[in-house]
């Protein structure tokens, strides 16, 4: 049952939970827990004798999500801390080897709702960090240059207009609030007629992404994951961006492979061998249905893999 103070629906849950392969006794770290639905429904299905361990930047997701779970008692603990982390707080913790690893990457409804400058349908301060610290979107779009603007709204964001993005951003400064940035993007470029996404879209995402360092942090994460596995425990990640997804596309395809040497080499001197083996034949998107009934879905990518023993 979803928790009266929650408003995430968790993306592909049922996918989720076959990727993981959910079993009764099985330890499980969600090291992104939002709303911890996903978090909810691995513990349902790993009883009897199941535990999980969340982790999350937030205050105020750990702390929804300790209320939601606490029937499950001692099964269930929760962490503040970034996901990029989870090597040293599981070590802290000594829950390792583990029977499954799960990344959701996306922001939680919850997130959008609370005021922190993640959502350009309300009047928020221009924060968006995840747990408080480090540079804020107010300071990005107020200090940096026309350029930096546009670079980094076209890598992170992929918006062909960045350039008049950023120009308008420059020209409408100082900004101060969600609503100002979200003017100054339609400003810049418009509506389109009939699309139901807003032109500011992009633009959010990558300050989002810039200000909590989401990449640099998913490139440190997965190997950490990788390293928690046991023996034929799954590593699952929801990821909602075309950079995010190639880059764990990328890790798992490389630790598949026995042989990461240049293909100009005519031997291998790099002794890899190949300690995953994808479980999901490319990314696993949302049905149809899906989508309809919780539009944020709409991007989500799901892949997965399995820990293999190394061949000798």
């Amino acid at each position: 049952m979803m928790a009266p103070d929650t408003r995430h629906v968790p993306v592909m849950l049922n996918e989720v939970l076959a990727a993981l392969n959910v079993r009764p006794g099985g330890r499980y770290l969600d090291c992104t827990l939002g709303g911890g639905g996903h978090a909810e429904a691995i513990l349902e299905r790993a009883q009897p004798g199941g535990t999980l361990v969340g982790i999350d930047a937030d205050a105020a997701a750990i702390e929804r999500s300790r209320e939601r779970l606490a029937r499950f008692g001692e099964a269930f603990r929760a962490v503040q801390g970034n996901f990029r982390d989870m090597g040293a707080i599981c070590r802290q913790l000594e829950f390792a080897p583990v029977n499954g690893v799960l990344m959701d990457l996306g922001l939680s409804s919850d997130q959008l709702a609370e005021g922190a400058g993640f959502s350009f349908r309300q009047e928020t301060p221009l924060d968006m960090r995840f747990g408080g610290e480090g540079v804020t979107a107010e300071e990005i779009v107020n200090t940096y240059s026309e350029r930096e603007l546009a670079d980094l709204i076209h890598q992170y964001g992929e918006d062909p207009a960045a350039r008049r993005i950023a120009r308008r951003i420059v020209q409408a400064r100082p900004l101060r609030t969600s609503a100002d940035l979200a003017k100054a993007v339609e400003q810049a470029v418009g509506r389109r007629a009939g699309s139901t996404t807003h032109p500011a879209t992009r633009t959010f995402q990558a300050l989002r992404i810039a200000v909590n360092q989401e990449l640099s942090s998913l490139e440190a994460a997965l190997p950490q994951a990788h390293g928690l596995l046991g023996f034929g425990a799954r590593l699952a990640v929801l990821s909602y961006h075309s950079l995010e997804d190639r880059a764990v596309k990328d890790y798992i395809r490389q630790e598949a492979r026995d042989c990461i040497c240049p293909p100009e080499l005519p031997v291998c001197r790099c002794g890899h061998r190949a300690t995953l083996r994808p479980v999901t034949r490319g990314a696993i998107k949302p049905s149809a249905a899906e989508v309809a009934a919780n539009p944020r879905a709409r991007s989500a990518r799901l892949r997965a893999a399995e820990r293999i023993a190394a061949a000798a």
